[in-house]
């Protein structure tokens, strides 16, 4: 009996992180159903983005209020959690606070601790009177309802109540090192719990010892609860964020990706001495499908993105199509990317492997219409705060439509017939094009 507490403690540990453990090795292969993307290059940059924008938050403070705050949930969330390295020895071996021979550098990171809960506690409840009350629109769109929703206030309500219980943890461990408590050595400062700890003074040594082991058991079981719940939920990006900055983009955001083939052809075109009729050069690979009408025709970079994706709205509350009116919201893109992949997952769990289900990204989840509202003005792609690149998965969705089904909008389709024809978007002959002037 005496070691019961440890083997129990050891059984909600492994069995927490075994859950997780299988959890993120299905998002592992699920992204590697993407198409293999060579991102070696520019490791300097790559990382040097890791430490600017996934570390040091620096597209978060673009709109300084939530991005204070999200530092301050960040960081605190981050670094309190440092403290459950502690608790996963106590609970193993049965010590208290194991680490309490530290001295005073124990001391001040428990007091570091307790500030930083404070001060989450207080990020969490604004973030949630910014998202319920103040009704911030970004987080009101069509997209947001349900599950969506739900789950951004679950988030919240987790973290408030981990926070909860840390502080009352140590209120309650405060007293009992007052009265001298068996087991309970004193070490420690305790500069927010201790505001409240007097509540505990009229309590017995049995009261408070159940309190302290009470909220200490619920806090680690929350803390593992809180990570597997991570895969079902946006909040994977706590993860994830870090390789996606890192395998973002690195060219400059406004040059697109040619097809080799397509410029292996165009050059054979433009080669007056080119033979038309040659047969391909030796090893040369018959062109792929072009572009993507389903999740595994996008590479692994982009279905990363998908995964990555905080719901934040940022993307599209800074697209000019959507502010228009337009059907097309980029957080929508990734949703729906991510909504698809899932869906491809589950049917490869239950079958072994992919069972064609009649299904597609295009069309049974983004319309033609989202992607042809796209301007590719980059907006969304400089607005995410983890590296998130919505608009390559427009263009390669549109290159499929173009050159795959010949299904581009009239508009465009006039457009480039008189590229062909004039030399410009415009249906006038080159020799005609100063005609205008004429007529001042």
């Amino acid at each position: 009996m005496q070691y019961l507490p440890n083997i129990l403690f050891l059984i909600v540990l492994i069995a927490g992180i075994s859950y997780f453990t299988l959890n993120i090795r299905k998002v592992i292969r699920n992204i590697k159903l993407g198409q293999k993307v060579d991102a070696s290059d520019q490791k300097g940059e790559r990382w040097g983005n890791v430490f600017r924008i996934a570390l040091g938050q620096s597209k978060m403070v673009v709109r300084p209020m939530a991005g204070l705050l999200h530092i301050i949930v960040y960081v605190g969330f981050i670094v309190i959690n440092i403290e459950v390295l502690e608790i996963i020895i106590d609970g193993i071996f049965g010590t208290h606070r194991v680490f309490a021979g530290a001295g005073v550098i124990y001391d001040y990171l428990i007091a570091t601790f307790e500030i930083l809960a404070a001060l989450v506690l207080i990020g969490v409840i604004l973030f949630w009177t910014r998202r319920n009350i103040q009704k911030i629109k970004r987080f009101w769109a069509q997209e947001m309802t349900g599950w969506p929703k739900n789950d951004a206030n679950f988030i919240l309500y987790f973290e408030m109540v981990l926070m909860i219980l840390f502080l009352t943890m140590n209120a309650a461990d405060l007293q009992l090192q007052k009265i001298g408590a068996a087991h309970y050595v004193e070490a420690g400062m305790f500069p927010v719990s201790s505001l409240f700890s007097p509540l505990f003074e009229s309590f017995s040594e049995g009261t408070l010892i159940i309190i302290e082991r009470t909220a200490w058991w619920l806090h680690i079981i929350g803390i593992l609860i809180f990570l597997n719940y991570l895969y079902f939920s946006k909040h994977l990006h706590i993860i994830l964020a870090f390789p996606n900055v890192y395998l973002g983009k690195v060219v400059p955001k406004g040059k697109f990706k040619n097809l080799e083939s397509v410029t292996n052809e165009v050059k054979l075109m433009m080669d007056p001495n080119a033979d038309p009729f040659a047969a391909p050069a030796e090893g040369a690979e018959a062109p792929a499908k072009f572009g993507a009408s389903d999740v595994t025709d996008l590479n692994q970079i982009q279905l990363l993105n998908a995964y990555t994706c905080t719901e934040c709205g940022r993307c599209t509350s800074e697209c000019p199509a959507n502010i228009t009116g337009k059907k097309l919201s980029p957080r929508k893109i990734m949703m729906d990317t991510r909504d698809r992949l899932e869906e491809i997952g589950k049917n490869i769990d239950k079958n072994g492997e992919f069972k064609s289900d009649g299904k597609q990204l295009l069309d049974d989840y983004i319309t033609r219409e989202e992607l042809w509202a796209c301007t590719t003005c980059n907006a969304c792609v400089e607005a995410c705060p983890v590296s998130i690149d919505p608009l390559s998965i427009i263009m390669d969705m549109r290159q499929y439509l173009v050159m795959e089904q010949s299904a581009a909008p009239m508009e465009l389709n006039g457009a480039m017939t008189n590229i062909e024809n004039n030399g410009a978007p415009w249906p006038y002959n080159q020799m005609d094009r100063l005609n205008w002037k004429n007529e001042q």
